[in-house]
């Protein structure tokens, strides 16, 4: 049937982070540069659409088309390795070590980032015409998002320290929900199903990606927005990678694994 039980999927997640590790590195760079860029075309196509439509909520609901097509070429996301490749390490899969999975998740954000990186230069010059004029609105908003989503959560000190952090837990909970969606169907149209609820939620809520954000925030800058290099490091990108790795990893991945590779026994009638 299309449908795979949860004690099916669960090992699957464990058998695709095992894979993913002894996978090489020229083909895990491949793959999280093409994710990266994909889903930066998804954001500056979500942000395009609420700005000519006026309900950002439009945006969010369309912006999983671009996940779905990434983990449908079999592409990978930080977020993803996050959750899936210390699954291999605990369920003490042969040469899976901590290195190891420390090593991939490197190249993975380097990948990512490269992939987002191109697309925002690619972006900033179809946004200005070849760096010819100002910003167009769509080149004007994000270069906003990029400011209140560093000063602004900079103006709050400790608190939007706490924000930044928890909505980075809250929206890796969500993506590694749709990175699991993938797998709990054989068909196209039931794994697209399964990844779109979860990816539209995190996005209409604001929760904080990091690989989202690796475009967004290098855009605003191009953009013209009124943040540094720092301010992005330092209230954006590291502490949102941190909350990704904690939301995807403990929300989804330990207790999917805890419960449907791990049972424990029945208890006696």
């Amino acid at each position: 049937m299309s449908y795979l039980l949860p004690a099916e999927f669960a090992t699957k997640m464990v058998d695709a982070g095992e894979a993913k590790l002894h996978m090489s590195t020229r083909d895990a760079l491949i793959r999280a540069f093409m994710a990266g860029a994909i889903l930066a075309i998804a954001a500056v196509f979500a942000v395009t659409v609420a700005v000519q439509t006026g309900y950002p909520i439009i945006g969010a609901i369309l912006f999983p088309v671009g996940f779905s097509i990434l983990y449908l070429m079999g592409f990978d996301l930080l977020t993803g390795v996050f959750v899936l490749t210390p699954l291999a390490w605990l369920d003490k899969r042969p040469g899976v070590t901590i290195n190891r999975i420390l090593k991939h998740w490197g190249i993975v954000f380097i990948g990512n980032f490269g992939g987002a990186l191109t697309v925002a230069f690619l972006m900033a010059i179809v946004f200005t015409y070849g760096f010819s004029t100002e910003p167009s609105e769509v080149g004007r908003v994000i270069g906003e998002v990029g400011e209140g989503r560093t000063v602004g959560y900079k103006e709050y000190g400790a608190g939007g320290m706490a924000t930044i952090f928890i909505r980075g837990i809250l929206c890796n909970w969500m993506v590694s929900l749709g990175v699991v969606g993938a797998m709990i169907s054989t068909t196209v149209s039931g794994k697209v199903i399964a990844m779109w609820m979860p990816i539209m939620l995190f996005f209409g809520m604001g929760f904080e990606h990091s690989v989202v954000n690796m475009f967004l925030f290098p855009s605003g800058l191009m953009m013209g927005g009124n943040f540094s290099i720092m301010d992005y490091l330092i209230w954006n990108e590291i502490p949102v990678v941190l909350g990704n790795l904690i939301g995807g990893l403990a929300l989804t991945g330990l207790t999917l694994y805890t419960t449907h590779v791990r049972t424990a026994p029945q208890k006696a009638l």
